[in-house]
C-alpha cells in the first residue's frame, strides 16, 4: 500500500514519551517536588532517542520540525478564539500585557549585550543574533524559537533552529527548579501565605494524575448535540479553517511580494517563519465574524483550551526531541552564560514588576509571570496553582488576556527580529544599532507607563526587589 506513515510514526513516538513521562511523575517524588511538566520529561526522553537511536532506524528530526511549526500556529489559533475577557479588568489586563512586553525587552537587551561581549572577547565569529534566542526561548517558547531559528538557517545561521530549542529547554529548567525555590522563599518571607490543599488536589498537583474516585474538574462543556456533531469536532474545525485561511493569506502575500524582486521574496520567506502571528490575527477576525453572526456560543472556551493544551504538550515534547547535541557542543559558552544570567534576571524583574504594578495578589502574579517568562503559560499556571490552588485570584485570567495585549505590543519586535542577521550576513553594523535602538525606545516607554500605573512609590526604592503597593494584603 502507498500510504505515508511517517507523520503518525513520529506522533506515536511522541505519545509513547508522554505516557512514560506521565508514569514517571506519578511514581517518582523528585518530579513531583519540582512540578516538572510531563511534556518536559517526555522531551528529554525524546532528546536521547532522536540523537542516539533514531537515525539507525531511518528516522530524523525533520518531521519533528514540521510538527513544531504547525502545532505552534494551532495553539495560537485556539487561544485567540476563546471568549473575551470579563469587564472591569482593563487596567489589570493592560498592566499584565505591559509586564510581558517588559520581560521580552529586558531579556532581549541582556541577550544581545552578552552576545556582543562574547563576540568581542572570546568568540569573534559569533553571530550576534544568538542573543535574541534568550527572549525567543524563555519568554516566547520553543515553537517561536524554532520557527524563527529555521528562518535564520535560510539566511545562513547553521543550527539556529536547534539552538533556539536549547534555550527553550533551559528556560523550562529555570521554571521548574527556580519556581519551587521562589515559592518557598515567598512563604518564608511572608509574601504569600502557605495554603493547604485538599488531599485530591494535592495529589493531582504533585503526581499529575487525580486519584481514582476523586472529584474531577470539568474541562469542557457541550455546545452541540453529539447526535448531530461533536462539540470538539466543531471547535477543531473552526481552528483548522483559520489555519487554512492563514495559509491562503501567506500564499497571496508571497505572490505579491515576489513581484518586488529578491528583497520581496526574502521578506516573504520571513513572513512564513512568523506564521503564528498571522494565524492569531486570522483567528481574531474569524472570532469577530462568528460573534456578528450570533454563533460565538458554539466556540466553547474549555474545548478550545483543551485543543491548545494538546498542541502545546506535543509541541514542547517535539521541540526538546529536535534539539541537536552537536549544536549544543558548538555553542556551549553562549548557552551557559546567557541562559544562567537570563534566569537570575527573570527572577528579579518578575518580583520587581509584580510587587509594584498591581494593587493586590502580588506574589500570585509573580509566579505566573515567572513560569511563563521561562517556560510557557501551562508552566506558569502550574506554579500559580501552588499558591492559588483554586485560581481564586484574578492572576490567571488577567495573564491570559494580558498576553493578548502583549502580543500586539511586541509585533514591532517580531518584525525587526531579523535585523541582527542582516547586520551579520551583510557586514553592516547599522542593523545592530537599529534593533538596540528599538529595544531602548521600548524600555523608556515601558518605564514611563510603569510609573503611571504604579504611582509615585514605584521608583522610590528601585534596587529593592520586593515592594508591594496597594492597601490589600497577600493571601
Amino acid at each position: 500500500m502507498g500510504f505515508h506513515w511517517l507523520t503518525f510514526v513520529h506522533l506515536g513516538i511522541l505519545s509513547v514519551a508522554l505516557v512514560l513521562a506521565t508514569w514517571i511523575r506519578s511514581r517518582l517524588p523528585f518530579f513531583q517536588r519540582y512540578l516538572i511538566p510531563n511534556s518536559l520529561t517526555a522531551g528529554f526522553l525524546l532528546l536521547l532517542f532522536y540523537n542516539l537511536a533514531a537515525r539507525p532506524l531511518g528516522l530524523d528530526t525533520a518531521s519533528l520540525g514540521d510538527l513544531i511549526y504547525h502545532l505552534l500556529s494551532i495553539s495560537f489559533i485556539a487561544m485567540s478564539l476563546r471568549a473575551l475577557p470579563p469587564k472591569k479588568t482593563g487596567r489589570r489586563v493592560f498592566a499584565t500585557g505591559l509586564a510581558i512586553a517588559a520581560s521580552f525587552t529586558l531579556q532581549a537587551l541582556l541577550g544581545l549585550g552578552l552576545a556582543f561581549l562574547l563576540r568581542a572577547v572570546f568568540l569573534p565569529s559569533l553571530n550576534p543574533a544568538v542573543g535574541l534566542f534568550v527572549p525567543l526561548g524563555y519568554e516566547m517558547g520553543p515553537g517561536q524559537a524554532y520557527s524563527i531559528g529555521v528562518g535564520w538557517e535560510a539566511l545562513g545561521f547553521q543550527g539556529a533552529g536547534s539552538l533556539g530549542l536549547t534555550f527553550a529547554a533551559l528556560g523550562y529548567l529555570w521554571a521548574c527548579f527556580g519556581g519551587v525555590v521562589l515559592i518557598n522563599l515567598g512563604i518564608r518571607k511572608g509574601w504569600v501565605e502557605a495554603r493547604r490543599l485538599g488531599p485530591d488536589a494535592r495529589q493531582g498537583l504533585q503526581s499529575g494524575v487525580y486519584p481514582a474516585g476523586s472529584r474531577l474538574p470539568v474541562g469542557s462543556r457541550l455546545t452541540t448535540d453529539t447526535e448531530a456533531v461533536d462539540t470538539m469536532a466543531v471547535n477543531l474545525a473552526v481552528v483548522l479553517v483559520c489555519y487554512l485561511a492563514t495559509f491562503l493569506l501567506l500564499k497571496g502575500l508571497t505572490a505579491l511580494l515576489s513581484l518586488a524582486g529578491k528583497d520581496g521574496r526574502e521578506l516573504a520567506v520571513n513572513l512564513w517563519g512568523i506564521s503564528f502571528i498571522f494565524a492569531a490575527i486570522m483567528a481574531a477576525g474569524v472570532k469577530a465574524l462568528v460573534r456578528q453572526a450570533g454563533l460565538d456560543h458554539l466556540l466553547e472556551p474549555g474545548t478550545l483550551t483543551r485543543i491548545a493544551g494538546v498542541a502545546v504538550d506535543l509541541l514542547v515534547a517535539a521541540a526538546l526531541g529536535a534539539i541537536s547535541i552537536v549544536v549544543i557542543a558548538r555553542y556551549w559558552l553562549p548557552i551557559v552564560v546567557m541562559g544562567t544570567l537570563a534566569g537570575f534576571l527573570t527572577i528579579g524583574y518578575c518580583l520587581w514588576l509584580s510587587s509594584r504594578l498591581f494593587e493586590e495578589h502580588h506574589f500570585q502574579r509573580a509566579m505566573i509571570f515567572y513560569g511563563s517568562a521561562t517556560g510557557t503559560l501551562p508552566t506558569g499556571l502550574a506554579l500559580l496553582r501552588v499558591v492559588d490552588p483554586d485560581f481564586e485570584t484574578p492572576a490567571a485570567v488577567d495573564y491570559m488576556y494580558g498576553s493578548g495585549v502583549a502580543f500586539f505590543l511586541i509585533i514591532p519586535y517580531v518584525l525587526a527580529i531579523n535585523l541582527p542577521m542582516y547586520g551579520f550576513t551583510r557586514g553592516e553594523p547599522r542593523y545592530y544599532w537599529m534593533i538596540i535602538g528599538l529595544l531602548l525606545g521600548y524600555l523608556a516607554a515601558i518605564a514611563v507607563l510603569v510609573r503611571l500605573l504604579g504611582g509615585k512609590r514605584v521608583y522610590a526604592s528601585p534596587f529593592k526587589v520586593w515592594q508591594p503597593r496597594g492597601p490589600k494584603r497577600e493571601g
